[in-house]
């Protein structure tokens, strides 16, 4: 097995060491081995995807728009 350090900020290490039963590098490999499964799933996705990088952004600030719009008339008071 290879090893890699990992830095977390000081007050997330005293939080983690309130809790000395968990091995805290189970969590960690559980936590990348998960992010790693998504990552493929996306890249799969992406893969057999027809749109294109110009496409994909065009859906997004349509999506953004629309999200604003609705947030404005369910909020209106926040703006």
């Amino acid at each position: 097995m290879v090893t890699i350090t990992l830095s977390v900020p000081e007050e997330l290490k005293t939080e983690m060491d309130k809790s000395k039963f968990i091995n805290w590098s189970a969590v960690a490999r559980e936590a990348i081995r998960e992010k790693v499964s998504q990552l493929s799933i996306l890249n799969s996705i992406a893969a057999k995807s027809k749109l294109t990088e110009k496409d994909a952004l065009e859906i997004g600030r349509k999506i953004k728009k629309s999200m604003h719009e609705r947030y404005k008339k369910e909020h209106p008071g926040a703006y």
